[in-house]
C-alpha cells in the first residue's frame, strides 16, 4: 500500500499497530496453509467497527478469497455486537476492484470518519450491518 500512495494518504498499520488499537486480525489460507488473504477489524466508538488492512495476494485474485475474507469480517463484527463498518480505501486506478468488492456488499460513500480527513487520494465507505 505505501507503494502506491504518498504518505500523507497511506493509512495502513504494522501489526503492532493493529494490536495496540484492539484490533483482530485474520488470515484466509488455502488448502496449503498458506495466507491468501488477511483483514482486521479495529473497533471505534459506540457500535462501529473500522475494516482495516484488507488485503489478498496479487497471484490469488480472482479465486473469491477477497470476498470470503470479507464475508468473515462482517460475520466477526456482527458478533462483535456492532452495527456499522466503516472503511477507508484508495481512490486511484490499482483500488478500483477493491472498491467495487466493497459496493457489491453493500458498502456505500460516506464522508470522512474517525480521525481522517478530505483527501483527494482517498474513498470512504460504510454499511450498516
Amino acid at each position: 500500500m505505501r507503494a502506491t500512495s504518498p504518505a500523507e494518504s497511506c493509512h495502513v498499520m504494522t501489526s503492532l499497530e493493529l494490536r495496540a488499537s484492539g484490533a483482530r486480525v485474520f488470515a484466509l489460507r488455502d488448502e496449503t496453509g498458506s495466507v491468501q488473504a488477511v483483514g482486521a477489524l479495529k473497533p471505534l466508538s459506540g457500535d462501529a467497527v473500522e475494516l482495516k488492512s484488507m488485503h489478498t495476494l496479487s497471484e490469488a485474485r480472482g479465486r473469491g478469497f477477497g470476498r470470503t475474507i470479507l464475508d468473515r469480517l462482517l460475520g466477526e463484527a456482527r458478533s462483535m455486537g456492532a452495527r456499522r463498518v466503516f472503511l477507508e480505501t484508495g481512490s486511484a486506478p490499482p483500488f478500483a476492484a477493491a472498491r467495487a468488492l466493497y459496493e457489491r456488499a453493500g458498502f456505500a460513500l460516506v464522508p470522512p470518519f474517525g480521525d481522517y480527513v478530505e483527501d483527494p487520494l482517498s474513498v470512504f465507505m460504510a454499511r450498516d450491518l
